[in-house]
């Protein structure tokens, strides 16, 4: 194991209260914070300092397999996947090193990728998708995920411009993959993840099954990319924004250890989709940083039954989804669900409504904490535990930046006057922004002005430091081929707004609140999309006859006896399922059958599924899906 300084993922979390401590405050359940004391101490614990060389496979996630092996972590798995059938797959860190370590030396002999080469990855969520991103880890070479919404031009543009040598996928998008792939020259290797054979592609489970499960990590650097997201703009193409292996599995520390609050006796519920950097933030890196459980519910389309159903049924302590995901729940009748699990809630995406907080409170006894930020940022500001929520405000500056409002020459402006929402990043840039948009220096210089990158938003700072969101610098977002301008969120009283008049706003479409764009971040709109994509007024023309265009019904996650991979069938009551401890192995068979694809006697069936319906939204901002 080597040193990260101070940062060093203390993997004994700090615990300042008894796990059970709870107390009632005005019929309020108050979870006291479980990593600091109050929002001071996080500012003075909080000091990276960033080691020469960083692998987030080897230097976390295995040190949790070893911690596991020796009996110092407790029985909660590190992966536990459930769908709409109530199947599951549980994997402790142990079994999630042993797959990951097959899949790189496939990503490394089979197809021949070398450090730095890049996979094209678009999966819905399913346990694959998990095990890619770790390998990728493994192998050095870099990530590029995307949303299953891509059509074939996208696809194209995004292998031509990222050189991509490698794409893996399911049969919804191997079509469209076909239909460009002679015009990318770069691509060698197509991975199908089916249980069926398809002329061209390379399958999955086989490749995984027939590979060693003996891989040495290789040695990377802490500022070598590691992953690429592509942002979209409303002019130019969508831009490739690049992440080191330290700014995410380093700078997400922030998000995990703070803002979510987590130790390894938290199970964690994240619902963005995989195409989207908050995925690797709630649902890889910041969880699995604590030695928490990232749960996952593989929803076909949203659900508020089956949302209320699932943290009534499974022991999710940390709840994370959108603003507009809430506003669905809550019209729901809460009153038949246990909630008596959850102990932190979260939201991002978009400016939450006083009213449903409210309600969500009344109905759970829990606030819920809103986060702020972008793809190219880990978490910029945040409610934290102990802090005062103020509504329509999105919490204070996380530890990991200094975030100023200042004028459009950097200048730093007095509270409660309007101005871009900015990063400090001299004298030094924080580790944590996104290295560049790669191949593109232009787009890149434009987001820095003076000592500050700019976020592309507005706010106001308030006289207590709070942040609140305003608008987007542009104002528009493009949906459909539309402009609109949208709703400029709450704003503190005696704010100055000097920079530009007010500008007409266009109603939400029918049936949510505000409306989501691709641009600022959280605050910002475009995460309110994971529960709109799920609204009638932007599905795509799925009819039932097309209803099995995902994953098909005979995709499988299998179990063999002794395997390192456990499958669990809940039974049909709502009791609460309890978590094996027989996933804490002390060493794995050699060459157990392989639990992805169609291998192994026993199967995990997956239901059938057709691609999540969404909107394509496009803006020049720079944000994530939640």
């Amino acid at each position: 194991m080597r040193a990260i300084g101070k940062v060093s993922f203390q993997l004994k979390a700090l615990s300042i209260f008894p796990s059970n401590f709870k107390c009632q405050i005005r019929g309020h359940r108050v979870s006291p914070p479980q990593n600091f004391t109050g929002y001071e101490s996080i500012k003075q614990q909080y000091s990276p300092q960033i080691p020469e060389y960083f692998n987030f496979a080897e230097d976390v996630l295995d040190v949790w397999a070893e911690k596991e092996k020796k009996g110092e972590k407790g029985s909660n798995p590190a992966f536990w996947w459930v769908n709409d059938r109530k199947q599951e797959v549980r994997w402790s860190f142990e079994e999630l090193g042993f797959h990951s370590r097959r899949l790189a030396n496939v990503l490394s002999g089979a197809c021949g990728l070398n450090q730095q080469d890049r996979v094209f990855l678009v999966l819905p969520r399913v346990p694959e998708w998990w095990l890619v991103n770790v390998a990728c880890l493994r192998t050095g070479t870099v990530l590029l995920p995307g949303t299953s919404q891509l059509t074939a031009r996208d696809i194209l543009h995004r292998l031509q411009t990222s050189g991509a040598r490698c794409v893996i996928t399911d049969e919804s998008l191997a079509p469209l993959l076909d239909a460009v792939a002679s015009q990318c020259s770069s691509l060698q290797h197509k991975i199908l993840v089916s249980p069926t054979k398809r002329e061209g592609w390379k399958n999955f489970g086989d490749l995984v099954r027939n590979a060693s499960s003996d891989h040495e990590c290789v040695k990377t650097r802490s500022d070598d990319p590691m992953t690429i997201f592509f942002t979209s703009g409303t002019t130019g193409s969508p831009k490739m924004t690049q992440h080191s292996h330290s700014s995410y599995g380093i700078g997400l520390t922030v998000n995990g250890r703070y803002w979510l609050d987590l130790t390894e006796r938290d199970v964690l519920w994240n619902t963005s989709d995989t195409g989207w950097a908050k995925s690797a933030w709630s649902s890889v890196y910041a969880p699995w940083i604590q030695g928490a459980c990232v749960f996952i519910h593989h929803m076909p389309r949203f659900d508020s039954h089956t949302v209320l159903e699932t943290l009534s049924s499974y022991p999710i302590s940390t709840f994370c989804t959108a603003p507009t995901a809430y506003r669905m729940l809550v019209q729901e009748d809460m009153s038949s669900y246990n909630f008596s699990n959850l102990q932190h809630c979260l939201c991002a995406g978009e400016p939450i409504n006083p009213e449903v907080m409210g309600k969500w409170r009344s109905a759970t006894g829990l606030d819920i904490y809103e986060g702020y930020g972008q793809t190219e940022t880990v978490l910029i500001a945040g409610t934290f535990k102990g802090m005062k929520i103020k509504a329509g405000a999105f919490g204070k500056a996380s530890p990991e930046y200094d975030v100023q409002v200042v004028d459009e020459a950097g200048n730093v402006l007095p509270r409660g006057v309007e101005g871009n929402l900015g990063i400090r990043v001299k004298p030094h840039k924080p580790f944590s922004l996104f290295t560049e948009y790669t191949g593109d220096p232009d787009r890149t210089a434009e987001c820095y002005v003076g000592d500050f990158y700019l976020t592309g938003d507005r706010g106001v700072m308030d006289e207590d430091d709070y942040l609140w969101f305003v608008g987007r610098a542009d104002d528009v977002i493009l949906s459909a081929g539309q402009e609109y301008r949208p709703w400029t969120g709450a704003r503190p009283a005696k704010t100055t707004r000097k920079q530009r008049p007010p500008a007409p706003y266009a109603s939400p479409p029918s049936g949510v609140s505000h409306l989501p764009n691709e641009t600022s971040y959280q605050a910002a709109y475009s995460g309110a999309r994971e529960a709109f994509r799920h609204t009638e007024l932007h599905q795509r023309d799925h009819n039932t006859t097309t209803s099995t265009a995902g994953l098909p019904t005979t995709t499988s996650i299998s179990t063999v006896p002794k395997a390192p991979v456990t499958l669990l069938q809940p039974s049909s009551t709502t009791t609460t399922p309890t978590i094996s401890t027989s996933l804490q192995q002390s060493s794995l068979p050699e060459r157990p059958n392989l639990s992805i694809g169609t291998m192994g006697e026993e199967q995990l069936v997956r239901t059938k599924l057709s691609p999540n319906p969404s909107a394509v939204f496009q803006s020049r901002s720079r944000i994530f899906n939640i």
